[in-house]
């Protein structure tokens, strides 16, 4: 076996590393990397340069895995700025780091994928290693893996990877026949509240539609680019981390993954929520408004994709990160995870320290927040 580290996903055809992803899950296809990188997204000059690891047997690909240099902390929603700070103010470089992650998408899923046969384990433990080496090559400050799933955790070493835990809110299908049946388990005072924001957004003369993967039209693209935007600038007075000419390439190679909800009054369109879907969840990924309208961002982010995940039998439907607000909404707070390599002994020591006081914090945390549901009594997971 010997690893490649690729400095563009298009140093690897699509039908090759797709074998090994799978089609399903839309955030590991090569499509996804390369509309962000071909778009100008995740490139050098933004801070996301490609360093994806190949692993190769003989002339077989049988190991992929995401890979990037980072230069900063933006876009990654496992937040580690504390960290980048400590290593400053004592005279250490904390970038470049090595991140395995999907570029501004907090929704936990496979992080890398290997050819299914007995070496497996195997496999990845070279692929690890590799990581490990090149690390130290480049002079990493560290290694990180976000959002990964609990099937992936044997594989880190639990004496060099910390463990860290996240949360998020997530809304889980009890095979509800369709809205109604799900407010149905809600007590009778959440379900006249979250009634009463549905019924303002309509009261404004709002409609809101529902168009799928080529109905999505290219003046729809530009409208939710131009939302996209005018949003983040209203939050953070900077655009958005995905360029213009990303929307246009993911809707050519993933559009059967993209669920489009469009907000208008009478002619204008005013708002879009952009999703994506695979066959089991539902990801709630970017919003955008023209203006502020009471209740159309829950309307739109929250309430249509329920909608939407309870039509199509979807079993789960992740809204993205944070936003404690979802809790009465329906959404139950869950557990997220990442794992990290701190290379310097001295800061990897603080960093565990800091981990293991965040993870009590966190679970305390689920374990309250979860007691503010809106459901039933009768009610469970």
């Amino acid at each position: 076996m010997h690893c490649q580290f690729l400095s563009s996903i298009n140093d690897i055809d699509s039908a090759s590393w797709n074998k090994l992803s799978g089609t399903d899950y839309p955030f590991l296809r090569h499509e996804f990397f390369a509309a962000l990188e071909n778009s100008g997204s995740t490139v050098r000059k933004t801070g996301w340069q490609p360093h994806h690891a190949v692993i190769k047997g003989g002339e077989k690909i049988i190991a992929i895995m995401p890979l990037f240099l980072k230069y900063h902390s933006y876009g990654e929603y496992v937040f580690d700025w504390a960290w980048a700070d400590a290593f400053h103010r004592h005279g250490h470089e904390y970038y470049p780091k090595l991140l395995n992650a999907i570029p501004f998408t907090p929704a936990t899923g496979p992080r890398w994928a290997i050819v299914d046969n007995d070496d497996q384990k195997l496999i990845t433990q070279f692929l690890f290693e590799s990581i490990n080496a090149e690390a130290e090559r480049l002079k990493a400050s560290s290694s990180h893996f976000l959002f990964t799933t609990k099937k992936a955790e044997p594989f880190f070493d639990k004496e060099i990877y910390l463990k860290r835990t996240g949360c998020q809110y997530h809304w889980l299908n009890r095979n509800y026949k369709d809205f109604d049946n799900f407010l149905e388990s809600f007590t009778s005072r959440k379900r006249k509240n979250l009634k009463k924001e549905r019924s303002k957004v309509y009261e404004q003369n709002i409609t809101l539609a529902v168009k799928t993967g080529t109905e999505i039209s290219e003046q729809d693209w530009q409208y939710f680019y131009l939302f996209y935007h005018l949003t983040y600038y209203k939050r953070s007075g900077r655009q958005g981390y995905l360029t213009k000419d990303f929307f246009p390439l993911l809707s050519k190679s993933l559009s059967e993954h993209l669920v489009m909800v469009q907000a208008t009054r009478g002619d204008d369109i005013i708002a879009a929520a952009l999703y994506f879907k695979d066959s089991d969840v539902l990801y709630g990924r970017y919003w955008g408004c023209k203006d502020e309208y009471d209740h159309l961002h829950f309307e739109a982010c929250y309430y249509q994709g329920i909608e939407y995940a309870i039509k199509h039998n979807i079993k789960r439907f992740d809204p993205g990160a944070q936003g404690e607000h979802k809790i009465q909404r329906g959404f139950t707070p869950v557990p997220t995870y990442s794992h990290h390599s701190i290379v310097n002994p001295v800061f990897y020591d603080a960093i565990k320290h800091f981990i293991e006081t965040e993870t009590k914090e966190i679970y305390a945390y689920i374990e309250h927040a979860s007691e503010r549901l809106p459901f039933k009594a009768d009610v469970s997971d």
